[in-house]
């Protein structure tokens, strides 16, 4: 690996592949989670389903002791944006849950993070029609958030296959966001106190990925940067506050939010996206965009 003057991360393709297998494992962990997630169940005990899945793939847990953390997952329900503690809070129907996830393979990490609304029998597909998900209990609003962070995260990603600096990407979330909501009418908040970041031999590496516009163009998109591109909107107000356990963070008008996230490498020939299963062929083909092989 070299590091340019910004001391980012280039990765040699060999080491892109070990980050796909760790992306894959991280796709793998989100989706038994979010088959498993009932009203009535712990956050403790989706964390248990993801320390099982990532250590029967032969995997480890990026998150595990990280700055003394001590879930395996991040689980924020609500108002909580990100970082919520595994623990003794019982989920209930009409939940807003956002996981965030991140393994390793031989020392290569990925990151990824996914939400849903917890219906009566589990996780609702946000993709459903909305009389469906209506008839399921679901609010709308929460759905409609889902959805727009979803795919403001997705526009963001769709920015590197053609953008020369990296705050192309924080400008396609912001456009996104504002697109969804000038057309349901609602004023979404994108969180700023967080942002996105680079991955690879650590989880959490130079350079920032912003989800807002900025006065700076940022570093210079080259093949070998891997990026997590993970915007974080709410409901209502952007701002945030760390309740007491200095790891949770919510919104401080208490409007709900939600988080997506995957990470992306951009190779010599085009982007594909390590923790997609398809490597983001679905949503990219909606911006004519097609993620490379990496064989």
């Amino acid at each position: 690996m070299v590091f340019g003057r910004e001391r980012v991360e280039y990765k040699t393709p060999d080491q892109v592949r070990l980050m796909r297998r760790a992306g894959l494992v991280v796709a793998e962990t989100l989706a038994a989670v979010r088959a498993a997630a009932r009203p009535g169940l712990t956050t403790a005990d989706l964390d248990a389903v993801a320390a099982r899945t990532i250590d029967e793939a032969g995997a480890a847990p990026s998150f595990l002791g990280y700055h003394g953390f001590t879930g395996v997952i991040c689980t924020s329900v609500n108002d909580e944006v990100i970082h919520g503690i595994p623990g003794s809070r019982v989920l209930a129907a009409g939940d807003l849950v956002s996981i965030d996830c991140g393994a390793t393979v031989e020392g290569w990490h990925g990151d990824s993070a996914i939400s849903f609304v917890l219906g009566a029998d589990g996780a609702l597909d946000h993709k459903l029609p909305d009389d469906d998900l209506v008839a399921a209990g679901a609010d709308l609003a929460d759905i409609a958030l889902i959805r727009t962070t979803e795919a403001a995260m997705w526009a963001g990603i769709a920015a590197l296959a053609s953008a020369k600096r990296l705050n192309a990407v924080g400008e396609a979330v912001e456009a996104a966001v504002e697109m969804a909501g000038e057309f349901s009418g609602v004023e979404y908040g994108i969180v700023e106190d967080y942002v996105g970041h680079g991955i690879g031999s650590a989880m959490h590496q130079p350079p920032d990925v912003h989800n807002y516009k900025t006065s700076a163009s940022g570093p210079r998109l080259r093949p070998g940067m891997c990026l997590a591109i993970e915007p974080m909107i709410a409901r209502g107000g952007a701002e945030t506050r760390v309740l007491e356990d200095d790891w949770t963070v919510v919104t401080v008008d208490g409007a709900r939010a939600a988080h997506w996230e995957h990470s992306t490498a951009i190779m010599e020939d085009g982007i594909v996206v390590l923790t997609a299963v398809d490597g983001g062929a679905e949503r990219l083909g909606v911006f004519g965009v097609e993620p490379v092989a990496l064989g």
